[in-house]
C-alpha cells in the first residue's frame, strides 16, 4: 500500500517539479586592431549595454597590447560597444552562456572607413541550479536539520542523495566517487567510500553533485561524484569563524537487548568544536580549518534470524557501543606571484580513533539455549595526511590557463580487535591485529582554452598507489576463526590516464564532447601460504566518452541529454584476502579475482525556471557489466555464512527523478524530490572460493523502488529560520538481497544573533525513531532477516561566531 501511495505521489510530483535559478557570470575577453594594419590599439573604450534598453552595465579600456578583458558578467544577450578616436564606433551583439566562464571574442577589427558592420547574434536565457547541466551545489550552512552532525548526515536531506548501510547513494547506487576539494583523498576512499561519518559537517562550506561527470574526472564511480569542498575564506585581512556544537542521541531504547549481554548505549553525548583562520594581505591568502568531533553512537544493534534448509534456526544480535574522536586540520597557501603566475600549498591532517565495546549472543530458535556469546574489543586508528602543490599560469587572454599539481598522500591503518568465545563448555579467548599502511601518489597537468563560442580542455593523470597489509590471527579454544588465513598482501596500482573536451555553446545549442583514455596495471601479491587465494591481479586499456547536448526553447526551458562510460575499480578492501571476525559467524571476506564493473550511462533531462520557483526532471537507464556485490554462501556441515564480493552477470536500472521548488510566501518555501526506479539483476552464477568453493545461482531479480524527499523552510522572522524535513525510501534490491522500507523526519531552526555575526541553532533527526535498516538474504541452503535498529535519533545544538 505504502509504495502505491509512493507511486502516485511521484507521478503527481513528476508533473510540477522545477529547479532553482541561480545567476551565473563570466569573463568577456578579446583584443581589438586596425583592419587594416592588423595592429593592437590600445586605450580603446569598451561599453557593455543591455540589448533590451541599452543600459550600460560595464565598461572598460584596452591595454598597451590592445587587449580588455570585462569579468562578472551574468548570462544574458548585450551589445558590446567599441570606440576610439580616428575610429568608427562598432558594435557587436554577445550572448553570454552558462557552460564557461570565459568567453573570448578573439580579435575585433575596428576600421576608419564608414562600412555597414556585420553583427554576431548569439542569444540568452537565465541559468539554472545545475548551469552546467549537470552538477548541483548545496551550501551545508543552509542544511539546518544536520547542523552540527557529520558530512554523512548533513547529505541526508540533499536532493537526488540517499543513504544506506553507512554510504552515499545516488539514484539508489552506492558506487559514488567521494572527492575532497577536487580530489581523491584515503580520508573518504580512493575506491570506494568510507569515513564520511566521522568528517564534521562544519568543516565544509559546499557539497557538489554531479551525476554526469565529464572525461576530466576520474573514470571511477558509475553513480556519480560527489565532491566535498572545505571552507576556505579569501576575505582582505585577519577573519575567521570560531563554533561548537553538541548533542545526544539514542533518547530511548527501541529494542530490548537479547538476555546476558551488556546494556545498549543511551544518551549518547557528541561535541564539535571547530575553528577557522583566514589572512590575506596583497599576494598572499593563508587558512585554517580545525575540527575535533566525539561522539558516542549505538553503531549497530543488529537483529538476525538465520534460518536453515535442514530446519535449524539460530537468533543473534549485534550490540556496538562506539566511541570515536575525530580530529581534522587543513591548511593552506596561495601565492600570487605575478599577474600571470600563482602557486598553491596545502596539507591535511587526519586522525580517527575508534574503540568498540560489543557482544553478538546467538541463541536456539525458542532462545532456550545460547548457542554462544561473542564478546569483542575493538581498538582502531586511522592516520591520515596528506600534502599538495599546485602551479597555474595565466596567459594573456582570460581564462587562458595551464594548472600543474601533484598530491601526497599516505594513509595508515592499525586495528587491533579482542574477543572471549563463550561456548556452553568453554571460554576462548582470540585477537587479531591488522597493519596497513597507503602510501598514493598523483600528479595532473591540466590546459584550458576559451574560445568564442566554448572552451577547450585537455589534461593528463598519473597515479601511484601501494598499499601493504599484515594481519595476524591468534585463534584461542575453540575459535571460529581461520588463523592460517592471515600473513602479508600487496596492493599496486599504476593509473596513467589522457582526456580532452571541447565544450560549445550558441544561442539555442549546448554542446560537450569528450574522451577519457585510461590505462590500468593492477597486481595483488598474496602470501603464499594463504589455504585459499593466491596473487592476482588485471590490466586494462579503455575509453570512457561522454556527450552532452542542451537545446534552449527559450529563456525559461531547456532539453538536455547525456552519455558516458565509467568504471567501478574493486576498492583494496573488496580484495583484501583476510576473514573479518566483527561477526563471529556472518564473515566478510574479499576476493582477489575481482574484476571491475563497467557501466554505460544515458538520461534525457527537461529543465524550466519559474518565478520564484524551478523545475527538473530526468529520464535515466544504467546498464552495469560485471556487477559488483557481496554473495553470501555456507560450507557442509556448518552454519557459518561467507560473505564475498563477486561479479554477477549485467544489471540494469531505468527510472525518472525531478525536483519541484517554489517559494511561495516571504516566510515559506518547499522544495520536493523524487525518483522512482526499476532495478533488474540478470540470473548469475559464482563460486565462492574461501573457505572452500561454494556455488551460488541467483534467480533474476526485478523490483520498482524509488524515494521521496520533501524539504521546508520557514522564515520565522528576520533572523530565526526554521526546516522539516521527511524522507521516505521504497523497498529495493540488490544481487541476493532484498532492503526494505525506511522513513524519517527531521527538524531544525537557526537563528542569527549578535548582529549576524553569531548564530545559534537547534536540530533533531529522526524524530520518530522509524528508521530501521532491513535486509532480507536467501542462500542456497539458508536464508535471514536482518532489523538493524542502530542509533538514528539525536538532539543537537550549536553556536558559531564569525569575526
Amino acid at each position: 500500500m505504502k509504495l502505491k501511495i509512493f507511486l502516485i505521489l511521484s507521478l503527481f510530483i513528476a508533473k510540477i517539479y522545477n529547479v532553482t535559478a541561480q545567476n551565473s557570470t563570466a569573463t568577456i575577453s578579446g583584443i581589438i586592431k586596425d583592419k587594416n594594419l592588423k595592429t593592437a590599439i590600445p586605450y580603446v573604450n569598451v561599453a557593455l549595454k543591455n540589448t533590451k534598453d541599452q543600459k550600460i552595465v560595464a565598461g572598460t579600456v584596452t591595454n598597451e597590447e590592445g587587449r580588455f578583458n570585462i569579468p562578472g558578467v551574468p548570462s544574458g544577450n548585450y551589445t558590446l560597444e567599441i570606440s576610439s578616436t580616428g575610429y568608427k564606433v562598432k558594435s557587436q551583439k554577445i550572448f553570454v552562456g552558462t557552460l564557461s566562464d570565459f568567453l573570448d571574442l578573439n580579435s575585433i577589427d575596428l576600421e576608419e572607413d564608414i562600412n555597414a558592420l556585420s553583427e554576431v547574434v548569439v542569444t540568452s536565457k537565465t541559468s539554472e541550479v545545475s548551469n552546467k547541466m549537470d552538477k548541483k551545489v548545496f551550501s551545508v550552512a543552509d542544511n539546518i536539520t544536520q547542523s552540527g552532525g557529520s558530512v554523512l548526515q548533513s547529505m541526508q536531506s540533499l536532493s537526488g542523495v540517499t543513504l544506506h548501510d553507512g554510504k552515499v547513494q545516488l539514484r539508489g547506487n552506492d558506487k559514488v566517487m567521494v572527492l575532497i576539494d577536487g580530489k581523491q583523498t584515503a580520508l573518504t576512499g580512493f575506491g570506494n567510500q568510507s569515513g564520511l561519518d566521522n568528517i564534521p559537517a562544519s568543516a565544509i562550506e559546499r557539497i557538489e553533485i554531479i551525476n554526469n561527470p565529464s572525461a576530466k574526472f576520474d573514470a571511477n564511480g558509475n553513480a556519480g561524484i560527489i565532491n566535498i569542498i572545505y571552507k576556505k575564506n579569501k576575505q582582505e585581512g585577519f577573519n575567521g569563524k570560531v563554533g561548537i556544537s553538541s548533542g545526544y542521541g539514542a533518547l530511548w531504547e527501541r529494542k530490548a537487548n537479547l538476555p546476558t549481554i551488556r546494556p545498549q548505549y543511551q544518551v549518547t553525548p557528541k561535541i564539535n568544536p571547530s575553528l577557522s583562520l583566514n589572512y590575506r594581505k596583497e599576494k598572499i591568502n593563508a587558512y585554517l580549518q580545525a575540527d575535533y568531533l566525539y561522539t558516542e553512537t549505538l553503531n549497530k544493534n543488529e537483529f538476525v534470524t538465520r534460518t536453515y534448509d535442514d530446519g535449524s534456526v539460530i537468533n543473534q544480535q549485534t550490540v556496538r557501543n562506539r566511541n570515536t574522536h575525530f580530529t581534522t586540520l587543513k591548511t593552506g597557501l596561495d601565492w600570487n606571484y605575478n599577474e600571470h603566475n600563482s602557486f598553491s600549498f596545502s596539507g591535511l591532517f587526519g586522525s580517527e580513533k575508534i574503540i568498540d565495546n560489543g557482544d553478538e549472543p546467538f541463541f536456539n530458535q525458542d532462545y532456550s539455549q545460547r548457542l554462544r556469546l561473542w564478546s569483542f574489543l575493538e581498538d582502531e586508528l586511522k592516520t591520515t595526511v596528506m600534502a599538495s602543490a599546485s602551479y597555474e599560469h595565466k596567459f594573456k587572454q582570460p581564462g587562458h590557463k595551464l594548472n600543474a599539481g601533484i598530491n601526497y598522500t599516505y594513509h595508515q591503518e592499525d586495528e587491533k580487535y579482542f574477543f572471549t568465545n563463550t561456548l556452553p563448555s568453554s571460554i576462548g579467548q582470540d585477537s587479531f591485529k591488522l597493519l596497513s599502511d597507503e602510501k598514493v601518489i598523483d600528479i595532473n597537468l591540466d590546459y584550458i582554452k576559451p574560445l568564442k563560442y566554448g572552451r577547450f580542455e585537455a589534461g593528463f593523470k598519473f597515479r601511484n598507489r601501494n598499499i601493504p597489509t599484515n594481519m595476524q590471527f591468534f585463534p584461542g579454544e575453540n575459535s571460529p576463526i581461520d588463523a592460517n588465513a592471515g600473513g602479508w598482501a600487496n596492493y599496486k596500482e599504476i593509473i596513467p590516464a589522457l582526456y580532452s573536451n571541447y565544450i560549445y555553446e550558441t544561442s539555442k545549442i549546448e554542446a560537450e564532447i569528450g574522451l577519457r583514455l585510461e590505462y590500468v596495471d593492477l597486481q595483488y601479491d598474496v602470501n603464499p601460504d594463504h589455504p585459499t587465494y593466491k596473487s592476482d591481479g588485471y590490466n586494462y586499456t579503455e575509453p570512457f566518452p561522454n556527450v552532452r547536448f542542451g537545446y534552449k526553447i527559450n529563456d525559461e526551458n531547456k532539453i538536455t541529454a547525456f552519455y558516458n562510460r565509467r568504471v567501478d575499480r574493486p576498492a583494496e578492501v573488496d580484495i583484501r584476502i583476510f576473514p573479518k571476525y566483527d561477526d563471529a559467524e556472518i564473515i566478510k571476506v574479499g576476493n582477489p579475482a575481482l574484476r571491475p564493473q563497467f557501466t554505460s550511462a544515458f538520461e534525457i533531462g527537461y529543465k524550466k525556471t519559474m518565478p520564484k520557483g524551478y523545475f527538473t526532471s530526468s529520464v535515466y537507464y544504467r546498464i552495469i557489466n560485471g556487477t559488483i556485490s557481496r554473495i553470501a554462501t555456507t560450507v557442509p556441515g556448518s552454519t557459518l555464512i561467507y560473505n564475498v564480493f563477486q561479479n554477477a552477470d549485467k544489471s540494469s536500472s531505468v527510472g525518472i527523478e525531478a525536483v519541484y521548488s517554489q517559494e511561495v510566501t516571504s516566510w515559506y518555501s518547499f522544495n520536493i524530490n523524487g525518483n522512482l526506479y526499476q532495478n533488474t539483476i540478470d540470473a548469475f552464477t559464482v563460486t565462492n572460493l574461501y573457505p572452500i568453493p561454494s556455488i551460488y545461482h541467483g534467480d533474476r531479480q526485478q523490483m520498482v523502488s524509488g524515494n521521496l524527499k520533501w524539504n521546508n523552510t520557514l522564515q520565522l522572522d528576520k533572523t530565526l529560520k526554521g526546516q522539516i524535513s521527511a524522507l521516505y525510501l521504497a523497498p529495493d534490491i540488490i544481487p541476493q538481497e532484498k532492503i526494505g522500507t525506511r522513513f524519517s523526519v527531521d527538524l531544525g531552526l537557526k537563528k542569527t544573533v549578535q548582529k549576524g555575526k553569531g548564530e545559534v541553532f537547534l536540530n533533531a533527526t529522526d524524530i520518530f525513531n522509524t528508521l530501521v535498516l532491513q535486509k532480507n538474504i536467501k542462500g542456497e541452503d539458508f536464508s535471514y532477516v536482518s532489523k538493524d535498529y542502530y542509533e538514528t535519533q539525536v538532539i543537537r545544538f550549536g553556536y558559531s561566531f564569525k569575526f
